[in-house]
């Protein structure tokens, strides 16, 4: 089998392989199993290919009836699928970090097999046994000999047992022993029978790569961050470049792809603000490690989506691949990296910091000796009104709790809600607590705003516009003079209970309370510029805070409209999507 030349572009791959008429052993770096070998294989590009077996070492040694090198349906760690069988066949789909015997007609010298598919981090299982047949994520262009390979691992190539598969029928000479170890090469995608005597082998490429447990790299549309630790294996300094490249076209059937997504290396600590800097991952970036067992040998990752470069309707795929390589053309490391646009439903709580108010204050005209001025009419003469915007002695905190879609044009404003399992058994949202299931109130939270107006429907006050970086969401709440929730009604303090002096005639707006209009307009900003504001950014908003206060009195003979005024009050914002729920339940 001659060398593997693939066109690596992503989170779709595809591996090629070159191969002759017989028998072949493959290692599979990448994973099709997103569709049926049948279907696979009934492609015009698959047709020369007659069988294939899947190798499978989780199965015993001692349940071995024959040499494992020879596959067989019943008694061997084999799977197969054999063209025309159908149904009969037991291997179905086409798995990553697996070893395949693949055999082609005779009538067909020389054949390239494509398979398209997602790369997957490497993932070897060793046994003393010698039934190891592995392939080595080695570069596909310049790949190094088994001996310049080994060579950090001494013990592994002093003891180390190889054959391969030559194409042809099976036999005693297929697989078939190598000698020459100086010049073989370790080509990527090519699989070989290795065993090295009691040896127990954890070298299989001059670095090791760990990832978090899970699908680290798959942030999906909720994941902030993620880390990569990479290890040095090798007696010397190695140096590491991680390099990310675009992705092919999916195969037919599975998500389109929007691009690459914005990756961002975190960088160090700023001691001054306790924030982290960043690197864009649009180059590439290397460490270099100290040798094994000394410090600096290791070093971890982080790695985060700039979610605010992401653009597109929610669920929006982005997708790209990591490309880790050493110094020395050892070793080429695949990894699949995946994001998709974040759907801004859901609640959002949060607070605003007042931080400004704006001033109504009459200024009277003073003569040379400091006093005020008086008009003919015996009223001092007014100078001006200063309105300017004054700081407050301490912010003031005002929760904040919002409802969003989907896109988040529909913003709504809530007094208090309820997050609990619902009758249904399902976690939600509601306006009121006997939306809940009542046996499972103890499970149920309610989250409170005392600044807005309580009342018992709990209705949502809608607002326009979007929160959205860019764009602003208004809510305006109104409260009647005469509302048990306005301010300025006390229940027990006889001045302000819209009645007169002798309890039996309700007074009119403005003689005791004022009816009460709030606008609130939130404006989101950009987040700050550091690596956790930056990939946080979909379950973070933050912006300017503005409220309009208006209070509107009496309407005074002769006038066509009551008396009113607006305070404006000024400051910040922060909220923090607590749930992704896009319903809101209010009946």
């Amino acid at each position: 089998m001659t060398a593997f030349k693939p066109c690596l572009q992503a989170q779709w791959v595809t591996q090629s392989f070159d191969l002759v008429a017989g028998w072949n052993a493959v290692f599979l770096h990448v994973d099709a199993s997103y569709t049926n070998l049948d279907d696979l294989m009934a492609e015009p590009g698959h047709q020369p290919i007659l069988e294939i077996w899947q190798w499978q070492p989780e199965v015993p040694a001692s349940r071995f009836t024959q040499s494992p090198a020879v596959p067989a349906d019943t008694g061997s760690p084999w799977s197969s699928w054999v063209r025309g069988q159908g149904a009969d066949s037991v291997l179905t789909r086409l798995e990553g970090n697996r070893a395949y015997l693949v055999r082609i007609r005779s009538d067909v010298p020389t054949f390239r097999w494509q398979v398209k598919g997602r790369p997957l981090p490497p993932r070897y299982t060793w046994t003393t046994t010698g039934l190891n047949l592995l392939g080595f994520a080695t570069p596909p262009s310049t790949p190094p000999t088994f001996e310049s390979f080994l060579r950090p691992a001494p013990e592994l190539l002093n003891q180390l047992e190889l054959f391969r598969y030559i194409g042809g029928p099976l036999g005693p000479a297929n697989p078939t022993p190598v000698f020459s170890l100086n010049s073989t090469p370790v080509r990527r995608g090519e699989a070989f029978w290795m065993r090295a005597g009691e040896l127990y082998n954890r070298y299989f490429g001059p670095f090791s790569v760990e990832l978090a447990p899970g699908t680290p790299l798959d942030f999906s549309d909720d994941s902030s961050a993620t880390s990569i630790r990479l290890r040095n294996l090798t007696t010397a300094p190695l140096t590491v470049t991680l390099a990310m490249l675009a992705s092919e076209a999916p195969p037919p059937g599975q998500p389109a792809i929007a691009g690459s997504p914005p990756v961002l290396v975190r960088g160090d600590r700023n001691p001054t603000n306790l924030t982290y800097g960043y690197t864009n991952l649009a180059e590439p970036q290397s460490w270099t490690l100290q040798p094994a067992g000394q410090p600096g040998s290791s070093v971890e990752i982080v790695l985060g989506i700039n979610r605010t470069a992401m653009t597109g309707p929610a669920g929006t795929l982005y997708a790209a691949v990591l490309v880790l390589t050493d110094h020395r053309g050892l070793s080429r490391v695949e990894l699949p990296l995946s994001a998709s646009v974040t759907s801004r439903a859901g609640l959002w709580v949060g607070a605003a910091a007042v931080t400004h108010v704006r001033h109504y204050l009459t200024q009277y005209r003073r003569g040379p000796d400091g006093t005020p001025v008086l008009q003919p009419d015996g009223r001092y003469e007014i100078e001006g009104v200063k309105q300017d915007l004054g700081t407050v002695g301490r912010p003031y905190p005002l929760r904040l709790i919002l409802h969003t879609d989907a896109d988040g044009t529909r913003v709504r404003l809530l007094q208090r809600v309820f997050v609990g399992p619902k009758p249904d058994g399902t976690m939600g949202l509601t306006t009121r607590e006997e939306l809940l299931d009542p046996a499972r109130l103890a499970d149920a939270r309610r989250i409170s705003a005392v600044h807005l107006p309580w009342s018992a429907a709990n209705a949502p006050w809608n607002g326009t516009g979007a929160l959205q970086a860019g764009q602003s969401a208004s809510i305006v709440v109104t409260v009647s003079y005469d509302d048990a929730a306005n301010p300025f009604l006390h229940t027990y303090h006889p001045d302000h209970d819209n009645l007169n002096a002798t309890f039996d005639q309700r007074l009119p707006r403005g003689e005791e309370s004022y009816d009460l209009r709030r606008e609130i307009i939130l404006t989101p900003q950009p987040p700050a510029d550091d690596f956790d504001n930056l990939t946080r950014g979909h379950n973070t908003v933050g912006g300017q805070y503005v409220e309009f206060i208006t209070l509107t009195g009496r309407t005074k003979p002769g006038r066509p409209q009551p008396e009113s005024r607006t305070f404006e009050v000024r400051g910040t914002f922060e909220l923090t999507r607590i749930s992704d729920i896009e319903t809101l339940t209010t009946q």
